[in-house]
């Protein structure tokens, strides 16, 4: 009596998890890509390098300040 309720509850518990598993998705497998070699070489190199160069953050040019706000600066 015990082993056939234990199978019982068994194949409702697989049942149950092919389920969940076909509708979420989670079961199916995804074809992995290839990951792209960066291309090495002297022309390659030079092309980076010019890139990076002019992504560069500039350099924070000081302001002049206001009248008001060296008077403000005075008083702390």
């Amino acid at each position: 009596m015990a082993g056939l309720m234990k199978m019982l509850v068994a194949g409702v518990v697989d049942g149950v998890l092919k389920e969940i598993l076909k509708k979420s998705g989670t079961g199916t497998t995804k074809r992995t890509r290839r990951q792209a070699r960066t291309p090495t070489g002297v022309v390659t190199g030079l092309v980076k390098d010019a890139i990076i160069k002019a992504m560069a953050p500039k350099k924070q040019v000081s302001r002049k300040r206001t009248a008001a706000a060296r008077s403000k600066q005075k008083r702390v």
